[in-house]
């Protein structure tokens, strides 16, 4: 299962496109509202959440995805269940992935030390001694981020690569015609 968490504000296309791809290649993908089921996104596009914050269990979890959009990152930094549940997915080996702002919250976290990611430009000084990248996504084990939204195809493929493989990534990529 793979959770995608849902805070107010958070970047519609961040969250949205990897629910999308993942689905599309069978993948289980449960988008999580941190305060309530409908959810209103940075551009004010309401999503309906699949399941309450208090609705995740990690034991069936493979993956947590968080979104960017300010705001976004704020529901989550402000929700001690939500940083909670990022702690201990990364403790228990999950895949953690962030995407624009949320990598902030990792390194907040102190879930990332010096290792290589990426984020939205203007974030980096927030990232607290990672090795920031200029680059659409970076994977470093089970840690994946992304820049920004214009990355998130990018980053939904770099998610579905590491859950079902490089064929699977590839074969959902033409399926929506992107090319790499």
């Amino acid at each position: 299962m793979v959770y995608i968490l849902l805070g107010t504000g958070f970047e519609e296309i961040e969250a949205l496109t990897p629910c999308d791809l993942l689905r599309r290649a069978g993948v289980e993908v449960a988008l999580v509202g941190i305060h309530g089921i409908e959810i209103v996104g940075s551009h004010k596009i309401t999503v309906r959440a699949d399941i309450p914050l208090d609705a995740v269990h990690l034991e069936n979890m493979e993956m947590l995805v968080l979104p960017g959009g300010l705001r976004g990152v704020e529901s989550i930094l402000h929700c001690r269940t939500a940083l909670e549940l990022v702690k201990s997915a990364w403790r228990a080996g999950k895949y953690v992935c962030a995407i624009c702002a949320a990598p902030t919250i990792l390194a907040q976290l102190d879930l990332i030390g010096d290792a290589p990611v990426t984020c939205y430009p203007a974030k980096k000084p927030e990232m607290l001694g990672a090795s920031v990248q200029d680059a659409g996504v970076v994977r470093a084990g089970r840690l994946i981020t992304g820049r920004a939204a214009g990355s998130s195809v990018d980053f939904a493929l770099a998610l579905l690569e590491a859950l079902k493989g490089p064929e699977e990534a590839e074969r959902i990529a033409k399926q929506i015609v992107f090319e790499r």
